[in-house]
């Protein structure tokens, strides 16, 4: 029991094999500088467009949007190190089932709310 005890205390973990999950990868300093750098951009942007009155209706929401899911995928590549995961892509797959849940809460509510006839 004590050479149990002290094999436990020597390893910090008990020999439970935690030694391997501190090699994960983390982005650099310059990936990070990037990353926020593209998000500023993408965030002036759409100001830029929208106070100072630069297109119609229809140019500025289309600008709104792209720079939106292009804000999305930084955020993803650069912060989230999406890109960087191991087989298997766990998170990706989660974020996908999100994605999907939400498209389908979002056009469903669309739906119910384009056809209701009992409001009209």
């Amino acid at each position: 029991m004590a050479q149990q005890h002290s094999a436990h205390s020597q390893n910090g973990h008990g020999g439970h094999g935690h030694e391997g999950h501190h090699e994960e990868s983390h982005g650099s300093l310059k990936s990070y500088i990037i990353g926020f750098l593209l998000s500023i951009v993408l965030t002036i942007i759409p100001i830029v467009v929208v106070m100072n009155d630069l297109m119609e209706r229809t140019g500025t929401m289309l600008v709104l949007l792209v720079t939106a899911v292009l804000q999305f995928l930084v955020q993803l590549v650069f912060f989230m190190h999406l890109k960087e995961e191991n087989k298997p892509r766990f998170n990706l797959m989660a974020l996908i089932l999100g994605l999907l849940i939400v498209l389908v809460i979002v056009v469903g509510s669309i739906w119910i709310m384009t056809y209701n006839k009992v409001a009209v």
